[in-house]
């Protein structure tokens, strides 16, 4: 594993490296940990790597890489940067024939999106894309009873992820990370509704297996001088003729990450929250509520239980759920080196077409949420 971002002064580095070293599957060997060369250096020698594995540019790694024996260089790159600086380092990786994956959203903008997924299709490499929630053993039952049909076909999706951390302009105070998030030259076009507007997207396709197919939205920065979305939300139409609400805001004072999904067929319904991540309420017209605690459980589906790490009771969370997106990845690419077929299970993490449909919502939702007519807009391919 090579790493872009992540450095001593960075947030999801950290993250990230304890998710992939979780299973012992991945070895940190090399990186480019900031922009600033010292940073880097320090960073580098932090984490235990010898000075000429820690490079001052992205640039000057991918190329010295690629010149080391098969057995000594990295065989992927995890990159942990501001989006702005996504597309780049993944395209070079690509053509350098290394594995990628990548913080959401995927890159910068449509059109970067739609060149990855062609060279990754074109190179044959694995993309993972760290959608976070979708890791979640409770999810991951969630979908397979909506697959299976449990509740009938699926009518109602609601989702909602509420932050209340920006409800102030700390981005003009500095030692944050809402510098970047909130400046739409390093973010994007979107502010709330790409940082997790789109983790929110994600989790409602994900679970319930459909696509949105329009969508009437409405956009918002309340924060005076705040030059892009801090709060919003979107009526969704999905393809099998379902209906939804997404609502996605960084100013709901006093809230964290209280990201919760709901959805509704025909015979009852589920429900997952984020501050409950071990639990999935299931509910029935014509019986009462059961909740199921993950863990060592035997009602659970096999795809859960296999992303399941311990017994009943022992608590899984944040980490864990980023462990088996990395978990999956690794294994994945660990066959694709073999020259064997992988396990159909470690398919189950988020790639390159999910990337591509992440900045689809957010062209999509942008477009529709700053149009006073409140019209539906057609899903931008």
């Amino acid at each position: 594993m090579g790493m872009v971002g992540g450095g001593s002064d960075a947030f999801i580095g950290a993250i990230h490296r304890i998710a992939a070293f979780m299973d012992n599957q991945c070895e940190l060997v090399c990186g480019c940990f900031s922009v600033d060369p010292e940073i880097s250096l320090s960073s580098g020698r932090a984490y235990f790597l010898p000075d000429n594995r820690i490079y001052r540019t992205y640039k000057e790694m991918f190329e010295n890489e690629a010149k080391l024996p098969a057995d000594q260089r990295m065989d992927f790159v995890s990159i942990v940067t501001p989006n702005h600086v996504h597309f780049e380092p993944a395209m070079m990786a690509l053509k350098g024939g290394f594995h990628v994956v990548i913080d959401k959203p995927m890159t910068f903008s449509l059109a970067e999106a739609k060149l990855l997924k062609a060279k990754v299709e074109e190179t044959g490499l694995v993309l993972a894309l760290t959608h976070t929630y979708s890791g979640y053993p409770a999810v991951k039952d969630a979908k397979a009873r909506l697959a299976r049909g449990d509740f009938g076909q699926i009518r109602k999706v609601y989702v909602e992820y509420p932050q209340g951390w920006l409800s102030k302009r700390i981005e003009l105070e500095g030692g944050n990370n809402a510098g970047w998030r909130t400046d739409p030259n390093r973010s994007g076009k979107a502010g709330a509704m790409g940082d997790i507007g789109t983790h929110a997207w994600h989790l409602a396709e994900y679970i319930t297996g459909l696509k949105v197919t329009e969508l009437c939205a409405e956009l918002k920065a309340f924060v005076p001088g705040r030059p892009i979305d801090d709060d919003g939300a979107a009526l969704l139409r999905y393809e099998n003729g379902a209906t939804g609400v997404l609502m996605a805001s960084q100013v709901a004072a006093g809230e964290t990450n209280t990201l919760k999904i709901r959805v509704y067929g025909e015979n009852g319904g589920l429900e997952w929250r984020q501050t409950d991540p071990n639990l999935l309420w299931l509910k029935w017209s014509d019986r009462p509520v059961e909740i199921i605690d993950v863990g060592g459980n035997a009602k659970l589906t096999p795809g859960a239980l296999y992303n399941t790490r311990t017994p009943q009771g022992h608590p899984e969370g944040y980490l864990e759920a980023f462990g088996n997106i990395y978990r999956n990845f690794a294994n994945t690419v660990q066959a694709k080196i073999a020259g064997e077929q992988p396990d159909p299970r470690w398919a189950d993490f988020p790639n390159v077409n999910d990337g591509v449909r992440g900045m689809q919502f957010i062209e999509t939702v942008v477009t529709a949420g700053y149009d006073d007519s409140r019209k539906w807009v057609k899903w931008i391919e």
